[in-house]
């Protein structure tokens, strides 16, 4: 696994500065699939190790939430479940939800990590302080983000990036003991 000695410093430092992690959901939060019955109902899976993951951050000062081009009640239900900040579906264009939520809760760019794994996703990988991607995202995206991450979309892409953002900030020990002690 990729770890936080593999970064070059100047990265380690601007992933410690981040307060907010947003993220696409298809092909980041889920394997990219989704599967339609008959009925016509939507069907996706998460990862309950990038969920356990999104949860617990907020414990240790990071928000979270998605800019999604899909409007999937089943994502909104999620995302809500693991208490996400910000919940952003139906968005057809990125850019100005981005900048509405850095206006909102007053935050620069360079605060902002952004994980996203397709082509539509490249304006906000450019405008975020730090941007990442599942190592089977487009390969025009794994050529322009700061962080290759080892594992794909839906299967702990999210929780690798969160573990490094644990370390980066220092506080990576700190939450092992509290889960160890059940607090979480």
């Amino acid at each position: 696994m990729k770890n936080l000695d593999d970064l070059p410093h100047d990265l380690r430092r601007k992933l410690a500065d981040i307060r907010l992690l947003l993220l696409d959901v298809d092909g980041v939060l889920t394997n990219g699939l989704i599967y339609l019955s008959d009925e016509g109902i939507e069907i996706k899976s998460f990862s309950t190790r990038d969920g356990l993951s999104l949860f617990w951050m907020r414990n240790y000062g990071l928000r979270t939430g998605v800019i999604s081009g899909r409007n999937s009640p089943g994502t909104r239900l999620r995302c809500q479940d693991l208490g996400m900040d910000e919940i952003h579906l139906g968005v057809p264009h990125k850019i100005p939800v981005f900048e509405d939520i850095l206006r909102r809760i007053g935050l620069p760019s360079s605060a902002v990590a952004y994980i996203g794994d397709d082509v539509i996703d490249l304006s906000l990988i450019a405008r975020a302080g730090i941007s990442a991607a599942p190592k089977d995202a487009h390969p025009a995206v794994l050529a322009r983000v700061d962080i290759v991450l080892d594992y794909p979309g839906g299967g702990g892409a999210v929780r690798q990036f969160l573990d490094l953002w644990l370390a980066a900030t220092g506080q990576w020990d700190s939450a092992l003991e509290d889960m160890l002690h059940d607090k979480y």
